[in-house]
């Protein structure tokens, strides 16, 4: 919606020269805002970028990937629903052999053909000038590549409703550190976005700190403040420790437009990722009682070998010791402390304290 030279909003009027562009905001009484628009409800927004992260080896181009088909053949990703109509999909790491191989396992698990996949076209820029824009290092300027003006046309032909960029490290010339330069990039692809009124997933590495923390940040702050969403692919571990090296979380870091802090629980079968279910009903309840019963047994067992543990936190943290153990049975560092929780309720463990008054301690114990 548009706003006329005359002030009124008209959806068909080019907007007027930058220095008659200011209005006054009882305009906006005329009519309703229009609805926002969504590629995923709650997740990926259209109109503007999205940065996906994830460390290498994770699986977010595979992730990306099964969106984009996902998009070109009206399916459900991850069991979400999205927005239907062409993708564009941008590989400057894969070759076209993978990516073919990709799709094939994207398109089995579907159940479809691959002939259905008309709508999502794909490029690999593997081996070539990847750049998107070309850096000034006087003024720090960016300015566009004949690459994005490729993709600008390919854009202009197909109008997709999804384009994915794969990733950040291979298609940007500058400093990630550089927080100027950072906003300019996404400036330019949320031009991008605007303009064919689709949705950007930007793919990007996490830096190290950004892994260790579980921000899954890299780089200037301007890249997570000049996105509009910021989603977040990793590895369950609990320590060090992976207890399915085929599970992920995707959780949401950064959401202007809806909550953040969600997640999705995913896992790598024959070949794409699929949602996990999360258990209900009888199942939870069985999964609580297991690891109730873990709990009471690891707790016995420290106990006799003189070994203490609490409820508190630090070193000593029982439903940390437990969920590394060899006979956690699988039971995650969150399963032990829902056990421990529910085991204090039921009096089935104590808390008691121990030590001289200067230094008291305390230490769960098993209820006779």
């Amino acid at each position: 919606m548009r706003v006329s030279n005359d002030g009124k909003f008209d959806g068909n009027t080019p907007l007027p020269s930058r220095e008659s562009r200011f209005f006054p905001a009882s305009v906006f009484a005329e009519s309703d805002p229009a609805p926002r628009e969504w590629l995923v409800p709650d997740l990926i927004p259209s109109g503007t970028v999205t940065l996906l992260g994830g460390d290498g080896g994770t699986g977010k181009s595979l992730l990306a990937l099964q969106l984009a088909v996902s998009v070109a053949t009206d399916r459900a990703w991850l069991g979400l629903g999205v927005g239907s109509g062409a993708a564009l999909f941008i590989s400057a790491e894969d070759d076209q052999d993978e990516l073919h191989r990709r799709v094939v396992d994207i398109a089995q698990a579907e159940a479809l053909s691959l002939h259905d996949l008309g709508k999502l076209t794909i490029r690999s820029l593997a081996g070539e000038d990847a750049l998107l824009a070309n850096l000034n290092p006087s003024t720090g300027a960016l300015a566009t590549t004949s690459l994005y003006k490729e993709v600008e046309d390919q854009a202009q032909a197909s109008q997709p409703r999804l384009i994915v960029l794969d990733t950040l490290a291979d298609l940007f010339p500058g400093n990630e550190n550089d927080r100027a330069q950072a906003r300019q990039f996404i400036g330019m692809l949320r031009g991008l976005a605007i303009r064919h009124q689709c949705a950007v997933v930007l793919l990007q590495h996490p830096s190290l700190s950004g892994m260790n923390s579980g921000s899954g940040t890299s780089g200037s702050t301007g890249w997570n403040n000049s996105v509009r969403s910021r989603l977040y692919l990793e590895r369950v571990k609990e320590g060090n420790y992976e207890t399915d090296p085929d599970v992920r979380t995707l959780s949401t870091k950064k959401a202007n437009y809806s909550r953040s802090g969600g997640q999705v629980s995913i896992k790598w079968m024959a070949g794409v990722f699929v949602a996990e279910q999360a258990e209900q009903g009888l199942d939870k309840l069985a999964v609580n009682a297991k690891a109730e019963r873990v709990f009471l047994k690891l707790l016995t067992t420290f106990t006799e070998q003189g070994r203490t543990v609490n409820h508190a936190g630090g070193i000593n943290y029982a439903p940390k010791h437990f969920a590394e153990h060899p006979d956690s049975e699988g039971m995650t560092k969150r399963a032990m402390k829902g056990a421990m929780e529910s085991l204090l309720t039921k009096e089935k463990i104590a808390i008691e304290i121990h030590g001289p008054p200067s230094k008291r301690r305390s230490h769960l114990v098993v209820r006779a």
